[in-house]
């Protein structure tokens, strides 16, 4: 593209969102992913008439009202659509001490389903999500944009001023402590524990509660909804938008190097040594990526050095994508599951299990007859470092058959009815979403204030910019949306459009 404003490293939602805002402005967007699809960990695969989601399918953000229904807003905003399927019930937990609790979509209900295993502390239970629905309200008032603009700061104040107060009251809050104010039952906050681990892979006190407020809140306001044909129709729908705006996408172009010239990002060069150059970079590979391996040791910025003293990688996941008959699954089964048998074993490598079984949302998914279980549990790279092509293999079917011997409990005959069964492990993620380690974002090394310690999207070498789960607000897909958002307004401003 001659004259282009914008180059985007990366497809990934946050990537594809910065890139179609600004495309929607005017701006002359080039994107540039190293593989053959876009969407990253909100990418798809098919394999024998099987259509699996990369990652989790739990999505927020496709609301008809407020302004937190950030998928919706960003696909509008370049002219596409996309049909979803509203899921009644978000997750269906089966936690130890027998805690087997449905969070159902009606608010209502979900805390009579709680209430009935703590009635003792239903009050307390009341409390706590109901402060959630505070902090929902307060961004759920205004457009979500750049903190880091002043005359959108300014403005916002003044149109909303009370939801901005209450959103710098809980800005350096935990919701961990939060739940603490209200309820004391042990057993019930490790399940707070749980409700914040299962989508920011961390506790409760390491948990912001911006972060929980939006989570807990949205799933019973604009509702977990499914897209028709997969996640990764976000992604697809997106660059249609992007290309009918007249930039482009160009795949299998791995980006290896960010040029700085006289301490500015002008461009970037290929591994094929092909150099784009443009008047701003924008960065959606993780931190460790960007700042590790885009960029030499002697450009990082102080500032970078500082927040990985804050933050680690997450682990990655070890995944099983299955296709099973359809028999295996009892009726009214839910579409999304967690198992945990022990609470101290929480945050440990295939300690809880997440799954996703999108086809009963979504049938057309799978073959007739069959449905697709997506199984998932973290796990750290280093387990899978150094083995020998037959170890490696071998460790993967052990690991698969522990996963499955746990998922028979809840689905019997599901090792019977197996028909397709794929295992992809951290090495799996790093390979083809290219992410330091297939880590799937950034935690506190220890408890910090809330989101004061993330960092928002411009950096510290000027034409710079980051977007995605490395940036405010964190880790999901509504979350990188968010910074998408944000980090179009930003550079808008900077380019005057």
């Amino acid at each position: 593209m001659q004259d282009t404003d914008v180059i985007v490293i990366g497809s990934g939602i946050g990537g594809l969102i910065t890139a179609t805002q600004l495309a929607a402005k005017g701006a002359k967007v080039l994107v540039l992913e190293r593989y053959l699809i876009p969407g990253g960990s909100a990418g798809y695969f098919e394999r024998q008439g099987y259509r699996f989601d990369v990652g989790a399918s739990m999505i927020f953000g496709f609301g008809q009202n407020g302004t937190t229904n950030l998928l919706t807003r960003a696909l509008q905003a370049v002219n596409v659509s996309l049909d979803v399927i509203p899921d009644p019930v978000q997750i269906h937990y089966h936690l130890p001490n027998g805690l087997d609790l449905k969070v159902e979509r009606v608010y209502e209900k979900f805390l009579q389903n709680l209430s009935a295993y703590f009635p003792h502390q239903s009050q307390g239970i009341r409390r706590f999500y109901d402060e959630c629905w505070k902090v929902f309200h307060c961004l759920n008032s205004m457009d979500l944009l750049s903190l880091e603009e002043p005359r959108y700061l300014v403005r916002v104040f003044f149109q909303h001023p009370l939801a901005c107060l209450g959103l710098v009251k809980y800005l350096p809050q935990n919701a961990g402590d939060m739940a603490r104010r209200y309820i004391q039952d042990p057993q019930l906050l490790k399940f707070i524990d749980m409700e914040c681990y299962c989508w920011s892979v961390v506790p409760a006190d390491m948990t912001p509660m911006i972060n929980a407020g939006m989570v807990f809140s949205d799933r019973h306001y604009g509702g977990v909804n499914y897209p028709k044909g997969g996640v990764g129709q976000i992604a697809q729908k997106l660059v249609e938008g992007l290309v009918k705006a007249g930039c482009q996408i160009q795949y299998q172009a791995r980006v290896t190097k960010i040029i700085i010239e006289n301490r500015r990002a002008v461009g970037v060069q290929l591994a094929n040594n092909q150099i784009y150059r443009a008047k701003r970079i924008v960065s959606n590979a993780t931190r460790w990526d960007t700042f590790g391996k885009l960029l030499s040791q002697q450009q990082i910025p102080v500032a970078e050095k500082r927040w990985q003293q804050r933050y680690h990688k997450s682990p990655s996941f070890l995944s099983l994508h299955m296709g099973v008959k359809a028999e295996v699954l009892p009726q009214a089964t839910e579409c999304h599951h967690i198992v945990l048998e022990d609470w101290e074993k929480m945050a440990a490598p295939e300690g809880t299990l997440f799954v996703s079984i999108p086809t009963l949302l979504d049938p057309d998914l799978a073959p007739s007859g069959y449905h697709i279980i997506h199984a998932f549990t973290p796990h750290s790279i280093d387990d899978w470092q150094g083995l020998s092509g037959r170890e490696y293999e071998e460790k993967k079917e052990e690991a698969a058959r522990r996963i499955v011997d746990r998922l028979e409990k809840i689905f019997p005959g599901l090792n019977a009815g197996l028909d397709y069964l794929e295992v992809g492990t951290p090495r799996t993620h790093r390979r083809f979403l290219g992410r330091e380690d297939g880590t799937y974002g950034p935690i506190p090394r220890r408890k910090l204030r809330g989101l004061l310690g993330m960092p928002f999207n411009r950096t510290s070498i000027s034409g710079l910019y980051c977007v995605g789960d490395s940036t405010f607000p964190g880790q999901g897909l509504n979350a990188v949306a968010f910074s998408g958002f944000a980090c179009a307004h930003r550079i808008a401003v900077d380019l005057g459009l």
